[in-house]
């Protein structure tokens, strides 16, 4: 209808939704309290409130499009709007005030922190297995349960029910993966300055003790200081004990430990480089040696150092220990079931994902193939940021076997963010 044949106020709902546009915009006095609908040349509609500024001057203050903001709802927000005016303050610039306390908090959720961190992953290069998987436990697992909430809202024990969740329908190997996720976006946003704490740290003391597997059981830190102290005092015999610890410092497969050559050990410049003929991909894997590697390195060189073979064995079949030989080390030591030697590699990946450490270093330091067009033009060894990070886990699991300290940890924390 045109609006010369509206005849009576307050405007109708009907006479809302008919009024006609015109050559120019123009407004309608609805009937109450200085409210307007406002018509568009394009035929938009919309509500507008006639308010006297703290100057004294008249102004104009939008209240919503029409019909999403229903004629009931206008006169609502009019009456809130001429509230604050009659205590002196500009609806206006309330309104704006609200929109960037809210803009300011949505910048500051868990969600935005968990875009920045996956944008970073991509750009990193991720494989599209490894990003398709993240993005399935985002959906599925992470941003329902964190995602529209203020980072400096979440809780312990919201990270806590989270991982419960997860747990509950026996994803363990899920949950994990969602803890450590957690805690790189929490890490990625304080040192954005989004947020001063991280309430995922502490995530995996109150893990649920996954099932164990039957192929390659393996620890996790809160049992990983029992274990360490165990081993220390084992009493299988120096050569088997010093290819368990090997396989344990190196996160190296227990065949290629087993069949460690001393023409492969540079003792002194603490390198062990396993021809590619040994190895699943290929090519000459490197391995840089901690300081506490080296050092039974050496013990054993007195031992078995004439030798062609670092662990050599007493028959005459196979010329190197067994391949039960490491994990019935553990075994003894009371780990039958619970840690293998192979397992010792999901442990070292764990924690040193956990903390921070550059997956393409983690992937090249466990002899990972690249998948694709990677794998074949991607050459690059990362030996110096490896040493950093072999040693570091070597005097991490030293730190566990004599006694983690939270000061202990938060250098650890600190020697991972300057590697």
């Amino acid at each position: 209808m045109k609006r010369s044949e509206i005849k009576r106020r307050p405007l109708a709902d009907t006479v809302l939704a008919s009024l006609e546009p015109e050559e120019k915009e123009y407004r309608e006095n609805y009937g109450i309290d200085r409210l307007y609908f406002v018509v568009s040349s394009t035929g938009r509609k919309r509500w507008e409130l006639r308010f006297k500024k703290p100057d004294g001057k008249w102004g104009w203050h939008g209240l919503g499009s029409y019909p999403d903001v229903t004629a009931k709802k206008a006169r609502d927000k009019a009456q809130e709007a001429q509230r604050l005016n009659a205590d002196g303050v500009d609806p206006i610039t309330h309104k704006a005030n609200i929109k960037a306390s809210r803009d300011a908090a949505q910048a500051n959720t868990f969600k935005a922190a968990a875009d920045l961190w996956l944008e970073k992953k991509v750009k990193d290069g991720r494989a599209e297995k490894t990003l398709a998987g993240i993005n399935g436990a985002l959906t599925n697992d992470i941003l329902p349960a964190l995602g529209s909430k203020p980072l400096n809202k979440i809780t312990r024990a919201d990270c806590a029910n989270l991982q419960a969740s997860i747990e509950s329908r026996g994803a363990h190997n899920t949950a994990e993966k969602v803890r450590v996720w957690v805690n790189q976006i929490f890490g990625l946003a304080i040192a954005r300055g989004m947020t001063e704490n991280n309430p995922a740290s502490n995530l995996i003391d109150i893990a649920e003790k996954a099932p164990a597997e039957t192929q390659y059981p393996h620890l996790v830190e809160s049992e990983l200081p029992e274990f360490l102290r165990a081993l220390e005092m084992s009493s299988s015999g120096t050569i088997v004990r010093t290819a368990s610890w090997l396989t344990l410092l190196t996160a190296s497969r227990p065949g290629m430990t087993r069949w460690a050559e001393w023409s492969e050990v540079d003792v002194e410049g603490a390198l062990w480089t396993v021809p590619a003929v040994k190895m699943k991909m290929r090519r000459d894997h490197v391995v840089p040696l901690p300081v506490q590697a080296v050092e039974m390195i050496k013990d054993l060189q007195r031992l078995t150092g004439r030798s062609r073979y670092l662990f050599p064995s007493s028959g005459e079949k196979v010329p190197v220990i067994s391949d039960a030989s490491i994990n019935k080390c553990f075994a003894l030591i009371g780990y039958k079931g619970r840690m293998t030697g192979h397992g010792s590699r999901h442990t070292c990946e764990t924690l040193l994902s956990e903390y921070g450490w550059d997956e393409n270093w983690r992937d090249m330091h466990l002899a990972h193939k690249k998948a694709g067009l990677k794998g074949v033009y991607d050459k690059a060894t990362y030996l110096p940021q490896r040493r950093k990070m072999v040693q570091w886990y070597a005097d991490y699991l030293d730190a566990l076997r004599e006694g983690m300290t939270e000061e202990k940890r938060s250098g650890f924390k600190a020697a991972v963010n300057a590697g």
